[in-house]
């Protein structure tokens, strides 16, 4: 009797983790979120290969979750990788663009649960978040180049955090986000109730946090929490597109651009601070690139709002 319940709560559990309809509520998902495939442990399966991988496109990198036996939920080892790589990635003076993406169909379930169930004790957290690394790793990074999310599957509770971190998150049509560690007491701790009101508005942001619902592409882009929704199976590749216009424009007016919306956004204090940060960074960019972009102009490029 134990052998048939377990067998099917099994199924009922690999059910709830099936994509939603959108607007329909996903209650019951594995606790741990690591639920491994076929007959491997999952001991086995990860020591295989490493939790995570980089791969070169020019200037742009891409940096992958690798842990689909767990739906690349994210354990000490795994965050310490993804911050090595994205910091790596800003400190490289020939790349300008990375890509975020999960392998095996999900982006990241979020935090590993089995691993903080069992060892509670080995579990060591950084308490000055001015310093790194933050539980999912890179959570606390200040990037000072544009980050692009390739989401896929599942991106929830501290994967919702990681695609959060990203200036620009590319969605998969079957996609879900959302704040799924509600259910189980496990706290934002990672950006979430920070990241989150600031994109989509605290009155969204508060019904995502408050009910741990999931929420569709679709509704995604209507709030403002995906840039783009693609067909399943192409977010990465969009993603890798998307980057490599980015890394085409001229990259210090970019970054400076980029990096007054953020102050603007975070750390400015009024309207005139703001202000004053974007002329003060701003100017240095005519002499450097805008005196040679307005010349490329008035010779005939870009016309009729042309970017190739």
């Amino acid at each position: 009797m134990a052998v048939v319940f377990f067998r099917r709560w099994r199924l009922f559990s690999d059910a709830a983790f099936k994509t939603p309809k959108v607007g329909q509520t996903c209650w019951l998902v594995q606790k741990c979120y690591c639920t491994s495939s076929g007959t491997e442990s999952t001991s086995t399966v990860a020591s295989a290969r490493p939790n995570v991988v980089s791969e070169r496109h020019g200037s742009v990198v891409a940096v992958a979750i690798n842990r689909p036996q767990v739906r690349n939920a994210v354990d000490q080892e795994t965050a310490r990788r993804l911050l090595e790589e994205l910091k790596a990635f800003d400190s490289d003076d020939q790349l300008s663009v990375a890509v975020l993406h999960g392998q095996g169909g999900n982006f990241c379930a979020g935090y590993d649960l089995k691993e903080l169930a069992n060892h509670t004790a080995a579990l060591k957290l950084e308490q000055d978040v001015t310093k790194s690394p933050g539980p999912m790793g890179p959570s606390r990074l200040q990037l000072s180049k544009p980050l692009i999310a390739a989401v896929s599957g599942y991106a929830v509770a501290g994967g919702l955090e990681l695609a959060l971190l990203a200036d620009l998150r590319v969605v998969e049509e079957s996609a879900v986000m959302g704040v799924f560690c509600r259910r189980f007491g496990v706290p934002l701790i990672d950006g979430g109730t920070v990241r989150l009101p600031r994109l989509i508005g605290l009155s969204r942001a508060l019904d995502l946090i408050l009910t741990g619902r999931p929420v569709g592409a679709q509704e995604a882009l209507a709030f403002g929490l995906a840039n783009r929704v693609v067909p399943d199976g192409q977010g990465l590749q969009v993603a890798l597109e998307l980057a490599e216009q980015i890394s085409s424009f001229p990259q210090l007016c970019l970054r400076g651009d980029r990096a007054s919306a953020i102050y603007s956004s975070y750390d400015a204090t009024s309207f005139s601070q703001a202000l004053q940060y974007e002329f003060d960074h701003g100017v240095p960019v005519v002499q450097s690139e805008a005196v040679a972009g307005a010349a490329r102009f008035s010779s005939g490029a870009g016309r009729g709002g042309k970017f190739a």
